[in-house]
């Protein structure tokens, strides 16, 4: 399998390039696991001014991104994706009308190993919809909210993908405990010292009992997701363990 590709399409490519030279990204890109294509519209657009967005038909305020300097770039990018020997090419649009980002997406799109994305950053009012439906095959997003454009939820998606890539992480078990991986939220953490103020770490992260220790984090990850995503707790068919270590939680808070 060759290491994943993904390409952006943005009219600010050097806000993506350079996001993405950090962290676990930056580090998963110079391990040589993904590599990454930024696509300028405006470079595959006519006239003098090389526009790539015109007024919408039926009046309103705002501007539409322009289809056909899009398409040129996208098969540019697709092109590329092509050259890098990826088997399939998937086009992502980064839109708040589309399916909400979960981790088990992000999991599905990091195991297509031999599979390259072109995600569609988009501004303005958003893109012409003929394009849309001729040339998208997801539309994905990162929440109920509106960005000023789709290179964060871009590069949110991006994270959210290479991360989960084997050997992304210095420790693999991170991205296994991590929040929502077992559709769960995380259990709270702690580090030195063992006393700040007048609160001391869990004595049971100090028992040095992994039984003990595991079966706190659960339950702690049970009762965060009850009081926090409780639509989470509805997806999920609970063990006899799980159910007893809710119950308990819910016990100790008088619930």
């Amino acid at each position: 399998m060759s290491a994943i590709r993904i390409d952006v399409l943005t009219i600010f490519p050097e806000m993506v390039e350079h996001a993405t030279r950090f962290g676990v990204a930056g580090r998963a890109r110079e391990r040589g696991l993904w590599s990454l294509g930024v696509w300028n519209p405006r470079d595959y657009a006519s006239g003098n001014y090389r526009n790539v967005d015109d007024r919408p038909y039926g009046g309103g305020p705002g501007m539409v991104m322009l289809g056909e300097p899009l398409g040129k770039a996208l098969a540019a990018a697709r092109e590329a994706q092509r050259e890098h020997g990826c088997a399939t090419t998937r086009t992502i649009y980064l839109s708040p009308a589309g399916a909400p980002l979960t981790h088990r997406r992000a999991t599905e799109l990091a195991g297509a190993r031999d599979a390259g994305y072109v995600l569609l950053a988009g501004r303005y009012e958003g893109i012409d919809e003929r394009f849309v439906e001729r040339e998208v095959d997801e539309e994905i997003a990162i929440g109920d909210f509106v960005v000023s454009g789709g290179e964060l939820p871009a590069l949110m998606l991006i994270d959210a993908i290479v991360r989960l890539l084997p050997g992304a992480l210095n420790d693999a078990e991170s991205a296994q405990q991590e929040s929502f991986a077992a559709g769960l939220l995380d259990h709270p953490h702690y580090t030195r010292p063992e006393v700040e103020g007048a609160q001391a770490v869990p004595a049971v992260l100090l028992s040095g009992d992994h039984a003990a220790i595991r079966r706190w984090r659960l339950k702690q990850s049970l009762g965060r997701t009850w009081e926090r995503r409780p639509d989470l707790l509805a997806q999920r068919t609970l063990s006899k363990e799980e159910s007893a270590l809710l119950a308990e939680y819910r016990s100790e808070r008088g619930g």
